[in-house]
């Protein structure tokens, strides 16, 4: 049978792909720093690391698609490493497909969080593998992490004139776990969340949802990077095709706060 190989498997993302793998009954194996937690019906667990390479030749053996959703937020520059030494050893190996989730924007967004994106892109076009290369908006994750922390200070700062698609990572990997039962497509449409909202609309349902009493105020960011935000850069609003909207994520995620 098949084997889906998932980098980065307990992350925001990962998990996610790896429970949806689960559940369509293919054979499932993780790669992650992190050691295994008891997941349900199983999944193969390699505690690993592909900055280094520690054992990622040992994890892609015998695969037959590998689904990239590692990401190093903090040392940005590791993710074109990690990506190299993760389509090295795929190609040794025989992988016939690779799937790497990026962002939406990111060969036009000038900041370097977007420029490493476009770099691993690069590689997987170059890497002679049969790839699918999908783009997404921001995650409602993300968003959520952000907030929480601007959200300490009584004044939270938003970009002004801007507007945002968050998804839930949750409607990606089910988006990304499709690719696997097809062949390599290339670049695909992108993903979007299903609602294009203003930073500061998102902000004011984030405080309300969770009974903070900052106040969101909206900030013109200067520059290149202002301007690319401001212009739509990071929409796909061509493709709503995520399903839970920001409000819903709020109220699940603040249900589930509530209950720990």
């Amino acid at each position: 049978m098949a084997t889906t190989l998932v980098t980065g498997g307990s992350g925001t993302l990962g998990r996610h792909v790896v429970e949806r793998l689960i559940d369509a009954d293919e054979e499932t194996r993780v790669l992650s720093r992190r050691s295994a937690p008891v997941w349900p019906n199983g999944a193969e667990w390699f505690t690993g690391d592909l900055t280094s390479g520690h054992r990622v030749r040992q994890a892609v053996q015998d695969c037959t698609t590998v689904i990239h959703c590692a990401s190093d937020p903090w040392e940005r520059t590791r993710d074109v490493t990690q990506a190299g030494n993760l389509l090295s050893e795929a190609g040794r190996a025989g992988v016939e497909h690779v799937i790497f989730v990026s962002i939406v924007g990111c060969d036009r967004i000038p900041s370097s969080y977007n420029q490493t994106k476009a770099a691993v892109e690069g590689l997987f076009e170059e890497s002679g593998l049969g790839h699918t290369i999908l783009r997404a908006t921001q995650f409602h994750e993300l968003l959520e992490w952000v907030l929480d922390a601007a959200s300490r200070s009584p004044v939270v700062p938003v970009p002004a004139k801007t507007y945002l698609q968050p998804i839930a990572a949750a409607d990606v990997a089910e988006r990304l776990v499709e690719f696997v039962k097809g062949p390599p497509q290339g670049r695909v449409p992108d993903i979007g969340g299903p609602e294009v909202r203003t930073a500061r609309d998102l902000a004011n349902l984030y405080l309300a949802a969770r009974h903070v009493r900052a106040r969101a105020t909206s900030i013109p960011l200067p520059g290149a990077l202002g301007s690319a935000l401001r212009s739509g850069m990071l929409l796909a609003p061509d493709h709503r095709e995520g399903h839970q909207t920001w409000e819903s994520y709020l109220r699940e995620t603040t249900r589930e706060r509530k209950a720990r």
